[in-house]
């Protein structure tokens, strides 16, 4: 079959690695690109090799040189792009967050009234960990009951677009958070509804960013999860703990792996988890090594070309669910700390 034919929207450092993870496919290629800057796309272009630059990104999706469409702009701008280019028939990746779960509603129904494939560019969920992780779960684990997880990055950096509440409103919560509540939609799978949820956050004295939160979700199952997440950390950690019924599932690199990721690069290094029962200790925890062929990135290319296969309908609906899922616990937490969204 003929590759997937690539459009970029934007050219920040997230954009970069993802064209990389599209040079990298098997299924995919890179066609075109836009930015707010013309200079800067066309510097972009040259740097990753790109056919075609457009000036604008109207201009780029009304092209007939690419067949789906990877939005990397600010939150703000998102759902205008997104739904601009379901409108010119271009199936969809989008970074993520969302505004909300109302615009996640708005380019899901673009997107199924047109036929077209739209996914959030959330990169473990298509690690073949996660895949192997859910099922020793069901192996191990039993019912989960609890999920904790911590995710901070060193990066204080306020020049940074993170720091722009006007493009990125809900600061840390959306950038980082949003893998606390994706690892709750992935491993948790809670049935109900939320029964409570608090939390606190912490804003930037200079900027009024928001730079780090933590908190708690019940679900009216009776399951439960806690989380941390923020900027103002002086390392990487990335910890997530699954406990069920039987027993532990532990990760250190839940977001991204040590092995080959947007910032490390350990090509002898096997991704792996551990799983803890009864009064197990150190010398009896079991570690899982999951040996992979292409980083989850590539991965994640490769699953979405897939989903744009027009046999493929019950995974786009999955796809959808996810990363409507994810949005709706990223919205509540906000409520109940007191962020409008």
């Amino acid at each position: 079959m003929p590759k997937l034919r690539f459009g970029i929207v934007g050219s920040g450092a997230i954009a970069d690695f993802t064209c990389k993870a599209i040079s990298r496919a098997n299924s995919a290629c890179l066609s075109s690109v836009a930015s707010r800057r013309y200079s800067q796309a066309k510097e972009f272009a040259r740097e990753q090799q790109i056919p075609n630059t457009y000036e604008d990104w109207k201009s780029l999706l009304e092209a007939q040189d690419s067949d789906a469409i990877y939005v990397a702009s600010p939150t703000t701008s998102r759902e205008e792009i997104c739904l601009a280019a379901l409108a010119n028939h271009k199936h969809l990746l989008c970074e993520k967050p969302f505004l909300n779960t109302a615009s996640v509603d708005k380019i899901a129904a673009k997107a199924q009234s047109e036929g077209l494939a739209f996914m959030d560019a959330t990169h473990f969920t298509h690690h073949p960990r996660t895949a192997k992780i859910i099922q020793r779960q069901k192996n191990y684990l039993g019912q989960v009951n609890r999920v904790h997880s911590a995710f901070f990055i060193p990066m204080m950096d306020r020049d940074n677009i993170r720091f722009n509440s006007q493009k990125e409103p809900t600061g840390a919560i959306g950038d980082i958070g949003w893998y606390n509540m994706r690892a709750i939609v992935e491993y948790m799978r809670p049935t109900g509804a939320i029964k409570t949820i608090s939390g606190a956050i912490k804003r930037d004295s200079q900027t009024g960013t928001i730079i780090s939160g933590a908190g708690l979700i019940e679900f009216a199952s009776g399951q439960t999860s806690t989380f941390d997440f923020g900027y103002d950390s002086g390392v990487w950690q990335m910890d997530l703990d699954i406990l069920g019924e039987n027993g532990l599932i532990q990760l250190d690199n839940f977001v991204l792996d040590w092995r080959d990721s947007a910032v490390f690069y350990n090509p002898e290094y096997t991704p792996e988890f551990v799983i803890r029962r009864g009064e197990a200790s150190p010398d009896e925890f079991e570690h899982q090594q999951v040996p992979i062929e292409r980083s989850q990135a590539v991965q994640m290319i490769e699953d979405f070309c897939h989903l744009t296969t027009p046999d493929n309908k019950v995974d786009r609906i999955q796809a959808i669910e996810r990363a409507r899922a994810t949005q709706s616990l990223i919205d509540q937490y906000c409520q109940a700390v007191g962020v409008a969204v």
